[in-house]
């Protein structure tokens, strides 16, 4: 049997969007709700899967080494929840990938291994590259932050404990 997932992007989504690229333990910071919304979404039977554009790694700016760092820090601060994380350490200007959102490898490839079914699954991003990656693939798609005008998108949510009201049909509570 097929299983259902939340792919989540990283940056903005699970943790605080610098407006530069986060790459140190120091600057890595879950948002608030993260690890609860993961848990609320892996008790209802999800998947969670990390798919995120790290392109400073082909710009040598960091390494593949930072990112696992923070990679490692993300599953210590949210339980252990996340059940795999992809990432595309390419970037236009220094190299090609299809892997790179908002191309839809990393969800291929997810899909194809852990037998997921793209009908019952879900993105959380924060760019319209994150939407036009799950649409390829056929995976409804939500928005979370505040880089968009309000009303820009039909689920335009604050952040990832919105997202898990809305896809577990529970509508927009508050986390207090």
């Amino acid at each position: 049997m097929q299983q259902k997932c939340i792919f989540l992007d990283r940056d903005g989504v699970l943790n605080r969007e610098r407006g530069d690229y986060t790459y140190t333990l120091e600057d890595f910071e879950i948002l608030p709700g993260v690890p609860e919304a993961l848990a609320l979404l892996k008790q209802n039977g999800y998947l969670l899967i990390v798919v995120t554009n790290q392109g400073g790694v082909a710009k040598g700016l960091y390494t593949k080494t930072d990112v696992m760092a923070c990679h490692q820090k993300l599953q210590e601060g949210c339980g252990n929840l996340i059940d795999a994380i992809y990432y595309a350490p390419s970037h236009p200007d220094f190299s090609e990938s299809l892997s790179r959102k908002p191309d839809s490898l990393m969800l291929e490839r997810a899909i194809s291994r852990y037998s997921i079914d793209p009908s019952r699954s879900w993105m959380v991003g924060d760019s319209k590259r994150d939407l036009e990656a799950a649409e390829k693939v056929g995976v409804r798609s939500v928005i979370v932050g505040d880089k968009y005008a309000p009303g820009s998108y039909t689920w335009q949510l604050h952040d990832l404990w919105e997202a898990a009201q809305v896809i577990l049909g529970g509508g927009l509570k508050s986390t207090v």
